[in-house]
């Protein structure tokens, strides 16, 4: 399962990169956010390993590994879970000076058991609304956020 999802947001690029990628914020946008741990490496750089935790109705427990890191254009990472496996590909777009386009391509590469195999094939459009929801929610952090501080 594979779906792009996006959103303007009126802030400079490098406002937006530098708020989406500060873990100091991910709670801010970020339903259930509790907390993330690296694992392995240097931060936010190739095969950096990472273990983030949410905490919406039950534990999520997510290991986030980079894959590359060409920020302020993308940056790609693969999720693991227990039930299911994902890329995704967070891009960024100078619209002009004060609005930058944040793209977001994911890739389910995996599915582990039948309940979520049947969730995906019957309602593929509840991943990609959540992913949405979290872009909306980015955009009105730092829409916020930059308003306050310019």
């Amino acid at each position: 399962m594979k779906y792009t999802c996006s959103t303007k947001i009126n802030a400079p690029i490098k406002a937006v990169v530098s708020l989406w990628e500060n873990e100091a914020y991910f709670e801010e946008w970020q339903d259930g956010f509790q907390q993330i741990v690296l694992l392995e490496g240097i931060r936010n750089t190739k095969n950096a390993k990472s273990k983030i935790l949410l905490h919406d109705k039950r534990e999520i427990l997510l290991i986030e590994t980079i894959i590359a890191n060409r920020l302020p254009d993308e940056m790609i990472a693969r999720y693991e879970h227990k039930h299911m496996t994902n890329t995704q590909t967070s891009r960024f777009q100078a619209i002009n000076p004060q609005q930058t386009l944040y793209i977001s391509e994911v890739e389910y590469t995996q599915f582990n058991g039948w309940m979520i195999k049947l969730m995906a094939k019957l309602f593929p459009g509840k991943f990609k609304a959540q992913s949405q929801k979290w872009m909306e929610q980015f955009k009105v952090f730092v829409e916020t956020k930059y308003s306050k501080e310019s």
